[in-house]
């Protein structure tokens, strides 16, 4: 697609407002650029890399003992973990749980989360190379031919679709409550894209298209505001954005549902970051 007039200004500067505020959400502290590790509990209390203290799980319950002298605090409240602690998660949840390091001892987060019904840690340490070495996510210029105009087709009822991950150990489900249908010039049919919803009726889509693993990585997903009474929404492709597994190979992000793809290159919105951990 190429663009045949120039953008109005007004659009083009919320776009660069969105992507001002995306750049400074990935660069947070203890972000998604400050992963640095994965790893599953075992059944007995067992030493991880870059964490102090025995960790373990039940396979309910994930328990971690640590002496004082280890400099481990529970994240919230900064109490010393001193002793045998524990939590129990829902899969798919997560828990920022102790931190340690650092001159203030918050340098690294040490994240609990339950992932295809098995516990892991993940470190989020804000002294990650990923992080110091961040400026902003590349991205093609602002395109207006990217902006289509679509309609949101609900389901009775939501429908549980099985997914992969960007880790083959962790299965995924993406919950389709609808689909997202629009045309794409140059495609002689409809694309039809799986949606999930997110706050106050908005949604996203998780897609593939023909720039995957050239320009842009293996998938993105696109953010859609609530669809009008009609059920008509607007797609606007210079939004579409990396999940954390473009980052780092630390993420458990979905993929695409089978057939949510655009078959031609969508050369719009986020490309491949530069500095990733491969």
């Amino acid at each position: 697609m190429s663009t045949t007039a120039p953008a109005p200004k007004a659009q083009v500067e919320r776009w660069e407002r969105f992507r001002n505020g995306r750049n400074s959400a990935l660069a947070a502290d203890h972000g998604w650029l400050t992963l640095t590790s994965f790893q599953w509990l075992e059944s007995e209390p067992a030493a991880v890399e870059l964490v102090p203290g025995l960790w373990s799980t039940d396979g309910t319950t994930a328990t971690l003992t640590a002496s004082a002298a280890a400099g481990l605090t529970l994240v919230g409240t900064g109490a010393p973990v001193d002793g045998t602690i524990s939590a129990t998660l829902q899969d798919e949840e997560s828990l920022m749980w102790v931190q340690f390091g650092g001159a203030d001892g918050t340098q690294v987060v040490v994240e609990l989360a339950m992932r295809a019904d098995k516990y892991a840690i993940r470190t989020r340490d804000n002294g990650s190379a990923v992080l110091a070495e961040f400026d902003a996510v590349p991205t093609y210029e602002y395109n207006p031919d990217w902006v289509l105009e679509g309609r949101f087709e609900a389901y009775p009822e939501p429908v549980d679709v099985p997914i992969g991950t960007a880790n083959p150990l962790v299965d995924g489900v993406h919950r389709s409550v609808g689909e997202v249908v629009f045309r794409v010039p140059g495609l002689p049919h409809e694309v039809r894209l799986h949606a999930e919803a997110e706050k106050l009726g908005a949604l996203n889509v998780t897609f593939h298209d023909e720039t995957n693993g050239n320009t842009t990585d293996e998938w993105r997903k696109l953010g859609l505001a609530r669809p009008r009474q009609d059920g008509s929404v607007v797609l606007d492709f210079n939004r579409a954005i990396n999940y954390p597994s473009a980052f780092t190979p630390y993420g458990t992000c979905p993929m695409p549902v089978a057939g949510n793809s655009i078959d031609v290159a969508v050369e719009a919105g986020e490309k491949l970051p530069v500095g990733r951990i491969v």
